[in-house]
């Protein structure tokens, strides 16, 4: 990408002047120049698209409720539009995304207490469950569902249930997000979502 007449800046940070560039370097650059703004375009469009969406699935919502005398408070919960001859549908998905506050720290603690209680008879795949548990991603996240899934255990201990508790006193809705879904059927009557990621293009 050209930033100043006659040079080119180098993934250094440096400039270069252009007729030092290598021509193959040169076109590597443009390319990726001209993909990166027509997915810039494509962000934008599709985003634009998804509020308009949005906004008018939650306008016919609203006039259906009119319709019935009814007031909504706000977005509940996920919800489909069907077309009058089934054949298509819109859905909306919400979905929350879960976080962990300081009463996860806590839990570990008295969980580690348990494992550390009860090592003397034997318990090394608890604590291999419970470590990889908390174990975080390259990003330092952790992961949810682990976490969530040790209060399923079937574990009779005053202590270990109090972890449990932490763990659920510590939850919280870090944010909420809404998911555009459409499906259509084929020829043959078959339903298949109307892919609008790359991926599945």
């Amino acid at each position: 990408m050209t930033t100043q007449e006659g040079f080119m800046e180098n993934a250094q940070g440096s400039l270069v002047p252009i007729s030092k560039v290598k021509e193959i370097d040169k076109l590597r650059d443009d390319v990726v120049d001209e993909m990166i703004t027509k997915a810039k375009d494509m962000h934008q469009l599709l985003a634009h698209f998804k509020q308009d969406a949005l906004d008018s699935v939650q306008a016919f919502v609203e006039l259906s409720a009119e319709r019935y005398g009814a007031k909504l408070g706000g977005k509940k919960g996920n919800l489909t539009l069907r077309s009058f001859n089934g054949k298509a549908r819109v859905m909306v998905a919400i979905a929350d995304r879960i976080a962990f506050d300081e009463r996860l720290q806590i839990a570990k603690s008295l969980i580690d207490e348990c494992i550390h209680r009860w090592s003397e008879g034997g318990n090394d795949n608890i604590r291999v469950l419970v470590n990889d548990a908390f174990q975080v991603d390259r990003q330092g996240n952790i992961n949810t569902s682990r976490i969530l899934s040790l209060r399923r255990l079937e574990i009779k201990d005053a202590k270990w249930h109090e972890a449990m508790r932490a763990i659920s006193d510590s939850v919280t809705v870090a944010s909420t997000k809404e998911y555009l879904r459409f499906y259509v059927q084929d020829e043959e009557g078959a339903e298949y979502q109307i892919a609008l990621d790359l991926a599945s293009v």
